[in-house]
């Protein structure tokens, strides 16, 4: 499956910005189900300085400064991306969830070891006896991994309202699954919360998810939005992906941008400024299957 993402960002504000540092995560991964066929980022007004790093976890970052004021920000990036399906099922054969925790324990391998730093604490992600207990009922002895991580990913979906007044960008894992109410990215946070509290490594993953416009409706353009997810350590499976806000295993309409311990290590766009007063923010986001007819613009 192939598609044109394009994420537009803007910011605006009552006063002029001075001086301004920024990151941008927008690139999407190169990964072996996933190819990046090209990548395009375009800044409004021109920075002066511009250039491109990989961060700690491989994300692509491109590192942008201003040294002369502006009054509105805009950055673009359009990505073409190719997808072949790679999705699991909860009945595929998977060891013993039991194993993958002894192995992160004793770590014989080398996917071991580097997976067990997503198995503690990050600065989003804190680990709870409660959410321990709320996990385990997903986790009977002998249970094989990928039937595990699926029980629990389905019992979160079943049991938390999708709700985008309910949480902010810095609600807590506790706030969220005390309310049982929040956005894929609060959903994230706490199937990786509860697998942490396990001793399972989970990280988190940000990019896009295909949506589909209502029967008898035309797609709208800008209508989109990022998404978040996760990703589970199954041992000699390697990485899989789970999205506990649509209750499936993500395959080739989930585009991946990066992954990190939580939301503070892979947020779009990250910056410091001086000025600008009160600022406005607006993002737009469009993910487009390429062979599709064109779509309806929206205001």
């Amino acid at each position: 499956m192939r598609y044109r993402v394009t994420h537009t960002t803007t910011y605006s504000g009552d006063e002029p910005v001075s001086v301004c540092h920024n990151e941008a995560r927008l690139r999407p991964r190169r990964l072996r189900y996933q190819i990046c066929r090209s990548h395009e980022l375009h800044i409004l007004p021109a920075p002066a300085i511009q250039t491109l790093r990989s961060d700690y976890f491989g994300n692509d970052v491109s590192v942008f400064s201003f040294n002369q004021g502006y009054d509105t920000l805009k950055v673009t990036a359009v990505s073409d991306v190719h997808l072949t399906p790679h999705g699991r099922a909860a009945n595929d054969p998977s060891p013993p969830w039991e194993e993958v925790l002894e192995n992160l324990t004793s770590r014989p391998t080398e996917s071991d070891l580097f997976a067990c730093e997503f198995a503690y604490e990050s600065p989003r992600v804190r680990i709870s006896p409660k959410l321990a207990d709320y996990a385990r009922t997903s986790f009977p002895a002998g249970r094989p991994m990928l039937a595990a991580i699926a029980d629990l990913t389905s019992r979160i979906h079943r049991e938390f309202k999708f709700d985008s007044r309910a949480t902010h960008v810095h609600s807590t894992v506790d706030e969220v699954f005390e309310m049982r109410r929040g956005v894929c990215q609060d959903f994230a946070h706490v199937e990786i919360a509860a697998l942490r509290s396990l001793g399972l490594a989970a990280r988190y993953v940000s990019g896009y998810l295909r949506t589909y416009p209502a029967a008898g409706q035309p797609r709208l353009v800008g209508a989109d939005a990022s998404h978040a997810w996760l990703s589970i350590y199954c041992g000699t499976l390697g990485w899989v992906d789970l999205d506990p806000t649509n209750n499936v295993f993500p395959d080739t309409e989930h585009i991946t941008i990066a992954w990190g311990r939580d939301y503070d290590d892979v947020p779009p766009l990250r910056g410091v400024y001086i000025g600008g007063g009160r600022h406005a923010l607006s993002v737009g986001v469009d993910v487009l299957p390429i062979e599709d007819e064109p779509a309806v613009e929206i205001a």
